[in-house]
């Protein structure tokens, strides 16, 4: 029986799943990525999760037919690496992957795409929904989203499509985003840069009277959806962060022209109301060409993972028409 595997490479975690030849899971592993000292750490705690997965699903490594990756960025398709990720330290310059893992399975089936591609992936091989023109959004730590055009996953020469994140949607530039570019949707709306955000709004009024910890260290986005009810500086810092979305959103639809976009990551997860609802109402105000369905993704923290796992067994398409035996 064909056996599968999907990793899931992320700046706090790494997971890995061993699937049967239906998609079943039937092995996982998950544990902390290493904050360093090198790129070389990360990838043996990749290859330690792939070996534990491989354990629990009671096969060798060597039994993998295929495994797909889904990865944090930058990456370096050519080179089967990730390159000076972003949120990582400075001292993690490059992590390989591709080749270490392939390695491992001793397979040259090794899908490597990043996260959210990976999300698109996921939610073509396993949503009832599934058309050939569809996105998958993340809103988490940071912003992305992996797009199907035509029935073909974006992935760019260098595998690094998809970083909505990176939009210009304020050109005031005000929040300077982790890149170091100014006025990017990920610096007003990703949940490492909502407390920043916050506390400009609240520098724009001297007198504001807010419930929120803004000078606590600790001072967080779920802090501030926790008070939207009640307090009325939180409310308004929630509804700047639906007009920046409602702009993402309206960029990514005129660029790729999605019949559906699914939207996950921890900020849409946990705060679905206050993240997803104003979207709808507002892109369906802003967009000129077919306005989406936008769906809250049904894989919940699976779908990279997962997606992942759909890629190994389906060429790195996630279209059940590449179903490999």
């Amino acid at each position: 029986m064909a056996t599968y595997a999907g990793v899931d490479l992320g700046a706090t975690n790494i997971r890995a799943v061993v699937g049967d030849a239906e998609g079943r899971v039937v092995g996982s592993n998950r544990r902390g990525t290493p904050r360093g000292p090198t790129g070389i750490a990360v990838t043996e705690a990749v290859l330690d999760a792939l070996r534990g997965a491989c354990a629990d699903a009671g096969v060798e490594p060597t039994a993998v037919d295929a495994c797909g990756i889904g990865s944090i960025g930058p990456l370096d398709l050519a080179e089967g690496s990730v390159e000076d990720p972003a949120n990582l330290p400075d001292t993690i310059d490059r992590i390989p992957l591709a080749g270490p893992i392939g390695q491992l399975v001793d397979s040259d089936r090794v899908y490597l795409h990043n996260d959210t591609a990976a999300g698109v992936i996921g939610e073509r091989f396993h949503s009832t929904r599934n058309p050939d023109d569809m996105a998958y959004l993340t809103i988490s730590s940071g912003i992305g989203a992996g797009v199907c055009v035509d029935g073909r996953v974006v992935a760019g020469w260098d595998g690094n499509a998809g970083e909505v994140g990176h939009y210009v949607v304020d050109p005031e530039g005000r929040m300077t985003c982790g890149c170091g570019k100014d006025g990017h949707w990920e610096a007003y709306c990703s949940g490492e840069n909502i407390p920043g955000y916050a506390r400009l709004l609240a520098e724009d009024d001297p007198t504001v009277d807010t419930a929120l910890p803004l000078e606590d260290p600790d001072f967080s986005a779920a802090d501030v959806f926790e008070h939207a009810d009640d307090d009325a500086f939180a409310a308004h810092v929630v509804d700047q962060l639906a007009h920046w979305n409602a702009i993402g959103v309206t960029n990514l639809v005129h660029s790729f022209a999605p019949l559906v976009v699914f939207v996950g990551g921890a900020v849409a997860l946990h705060n679905t109301e206050r993240v997803l609802d104003p979207i709808r109402d507002r892109v369906a105000e802003m967009v000129m060409t077919n306005v989406p369905d936008i769906e809250l993704t049904t894989l919940g923290d699976d779908v990279v993972v997962k997606g992942a796992l759909a890629s190994a067994m389906t060429e790195g398409t996630g279209d059940r028409k590449h179903l490999t035996a």
